[in-house]
């Protein structure tokens, strides 16, 4: 599945009207059809419509669609915005073959003509589609803001009229859709947790455009799928032993937060360190001990925070660091003298990205290919808060290439910025796994990965998959209620099992 812009969507349909060769009209209706189908396979088939349609290529989609629902007897009504001015040509068309059906057609010219709709009925928000590119104002705000507050069930084609395809609409006047029926593939808008209101629930819908357009596009954004992320994936061979799959080294845990640590540590165990050892304060030594006997553990010199790191880190193909280090001065201390040491590049998560929020010109102490780990808050104290989902998507871009480190951005569709510019979101995970303890899993994974070799972004990219991957499981046996980090990390061997 590709992520396009708008521009890119209008190309690759104009590809498609000349080289498959199809006609323009036959292309809408066969969008018209896919959206048909799908009301009709997903429980509307016996459900009235109020279809509402503006005049350009989205609004003749929508009369289309009418057409077809009512070839299929179902009730439909169509409400046109009216401007004083013809619609496309394909508008045009659409409404000249829908006046041969028994559907009700009405214009919407002044507010006072904006009708009622009964909360049984289905509206069809076929009004703007994916080219808009300013808020919404006067009479078609008036309208989007009606079929809102109308109780109704919204379905919104292609995307909710005033949203944009590329650009973010936080604070103007969008529709609120149940479900949007969109086309061949993703748009950036649907990707961010600010629209989640306006999308709903989201299909995207085939529509046969050709592909070896698509395949020829410089692509800003990636998805981060399964099949992606198979081909990154190395099994094991055969003869292989413990030496093959590195040693993992992870700083975690204080007083109190020993749990961090012990999650960390088993998610890097069950993600297949050859070796792990675990450097928290003496406090935690017996815990982890008898929590995580496949680990070693090296103990602080003091009893509830870490504070020094003296052993020689040769050994190490992989350090993580954060998961419930706290922020004491003497942990401060620590993680400034590591940094200085610059010997691997690091996996940084939790109160490590706090301390680096509080003294920036750490970062760029980093080394090159160092991983971050933040969620939307701890980025924003880390690089300063953004007014939106995309100026914060392009200040993470930024700052992966200025600092030539990998910024993992957790959330829904997680975004993984790379040096090289390129900005990938990942498609697994569920809103059960937004509790305490998954992102120390998340930590333990990707060091994981890093510890056996794989580079910097491979292993960003795996380990955020599969760390969603196991959640998705999870969340299949237990609910998204019940799910724990434990359960995601007592998952992983079934998320890895989906990739053989």
């Amino acid at each position: 599945m590709l992520i396009l812009n708008a521009d890119q969507i209008r190309e690759w349909d104009q590809y498609t009207i000349q080289n498959e060769p199809i006609l323009s009209i036959d292309l809408m209706e066969r969008a018209a059809t896919a959206c048909c189908e799908w009301l009709l396979s997903n429980g509307y088939s016996n459900r009235s419509f109020s279809i509402f349609c503006a005049k350009g290529n989205n609004g003749g989609d929508g009369l289309a669609i009418a057409r077809l629902l009512s070839n299929r007897e179902l009730d439909v009504t169509v409400n046109i915005l009216e401007f004083g001015h013809k619609g496309t040509e394909d508008f045009q068309v659409n409404l000249a073959r829908l006046h041969e059906n028994p559907v009700e057609i009405r214009f919407i010219s002044s507010a006072e003509a904006i009708p009622h709709i009964p909360e049984e009925e289905i509206i069809i928000d076929a009004l703007l589609g994916s080219g808009l590119n300013r808020p919404l104002e006067g009479l078609t705000a008036e309208l989007v803001d009606h079929l809102n507050r109308s109780g109704a069930e919204i379905i919104a084609i292609d995307i909710p009229s005033g949203l944009s395809a590329d650009q973010s609409a936080k604070g103007n006047t969008v529709i609120k859709a149940a479900h949007t029926l969109s086309f061949q593939c993703f748009k950036p808008a649907f990707l961010f947790a600010e629209n989640e209101e306006a999308i709903g629930e989201l299909h995207v819908l085939d529509i046969g455009l050709k592909q070896d357009f698509a395949d020829a596009l410089p692509l800003e954004y990636k998805l981060s799928d399964h099949e992606y992320v198979k081909r990154l994936f190395r099994p094991r061979k055969k003869f292989a032993h413990k030496g093959n799959f590195g040693h993992a080294l992870l700083i975690a845990g204080s007083f109190g937060k020993m749990g961090a640590a012990i999650l960390s540590a088993k998610a890097c165990i069950k993600t297949g360190s050859g070796l792990l050892s675990v450097h928290s304060p003496r406090c935690g030594y017996d815990l982890l001990q008898s929590q995580v006997p496949e680990a070693m553990v090296i103990a602080d010199k003091e009893e509830e925070f870490n504070t020094a790191l003296e052993e020689d880190l040769s050994p190490f193909n992989a350090i993580g660091v954060g998961p419930g280090i706290g922020v004491s001065p003497g942990t401060a201390g620590m993680l400034y003298k590591l940094l200085q040491r610059r010997q691997l590049p690091m996996i940084i998560d939790a109160d490590a990205l706090n301390l680096l929020a509080a003294n920036p010109k750490w970062l760029d102490q980093l080394p090159a290919g160092s991983i971050l780990t933040p969620h939307p808050k701890e980025f924003d104290r880390l690089f300063g808060a953004s007014p939106n989902d995309f100026e914060r998507m392009k200040l993470a871009s930024q700052k992966a290439k200025a600092l030539s480190l990998v910024i993992v951005l957790k959330g829904h569709y997680t975004l993984i910025a790379v040096p090289s510019g390129e900005k990938y979101f990942n498609t697994t995970g569920n809103a059960g796994m937004a509790k305490g303890g998954s992102g120390d899993a998340l930590t333990g994974i990707i060091t994981a990965l890093m510890a056996q070799g794989y580079p910097s972004v491979d292993a960003a990219l795996l380990g955020v998959y599969l760390h969603g991957k196991a959640g998705d499981i999870a969340a299949q046996l237990y609910s998204q209620e019940s799910l724990t980090a434990s359960d995601i990390i007592d998952s992983l061997g079934e998320a890895f099992l989906s990739l053989y």
